[in-house]
C-alpha cells in the first residue's frame, strides 16, 4: 500500500473508523519496526479525525514513557497508577473520561486537554503500552470510540 490514506470525510465516526482500521492494517503489515508502526498510527488517526493530541506510551519499568505521538509537546513519563494513563495501564482497561477535571489525579501535560481515552494495548494479558487519545472539547469520545480503538489496539499488539 502507498502512504497514503483513502479518507472519506463526509462519514460517521463510526464509518470513519470502519475505513481507517483496514488501511491502517495495510499500511503496518510486513513492517517489523515497533516506532514505524507506532508513527504512522499515529498520524493516520491524527489525519483522520484531527484529534488534539493522539500518541503511545510505552510500559518501561514502572513508568510509561512517551512514544509517537501527534499535537503539542507531551508528559514523557508517566508512573503506573498516576493520571488517567496510569490508571489504565493500572486497570488494565479502557478509560473513557468526559471531563479530565473531574478524573481524580488527572495529570494536566496540556491546559488544553478537556476529554481523553485511554486504551491499553495487552500481550500476553501484560499492558505493554496504552493509546492515549485527547481532545480539546468536553465529552468527545464515546462507545464508538472505544470499541474502534479497543480493535485497533489487538491490532497493535502484534508489533511487540
Amino acid at each position: 500500500m502507498a502512504e497514503e490514506l483513502i479518507l472519506d470525510l463526509t462519514l460517521t465516526k463510526a464509518e470513519k473508523y470502519r475505513q481507517l482500521l483496514p488501511q491502517i492494517e495495510a499500511l503496518t503489515t510486513g513492517e517489523p519496526d515497533l516506532i514505524a508502526n507506532l508513527a504512522n498510527t499515529m498520524g493516520a488517526l491524527k489525519q483522520a479525525f484531527g484529534f488534539f493530541w493522539v500518541g503511545a506510551y510505552l510500559v518501561k519499568g514502572n513508568e510509561l514513557v512517551l512514544g509517537p505521538f501527534q499535537g503539542p509537546i507531551a508528559c514523557t513519563r508517566i508512573r503506573h497508577g498516576k493520571g488517567v494513563c496510569g490508571a489504565s495501564w493500572a486497570q488494565a482497561q479502557t478509560l473513557l473520561v468526559p471531563d479530565v477535571e473531574q478524573f481524580p489525579g488527572h495529570i494536566a501535560c496540556s491546559s488544553e486537554s478537556k476529554s481523553e481515552i485511554v486504551v491499553p494495548v495487552l500481550k500476553d494479558g501484560q499492558v505493554v503500552m496504552v493509546l492515549d487519545v485527547d481532545s480539546d472539547q468536553l465529552k468527545d469520545f464515546d462507545q464508538d470510540d472505544q470499541q474502534a480503538l479497543e480493535q485497533l489496539a489487538q491490532l497493535m499488539v502484534r508489533w511487540f
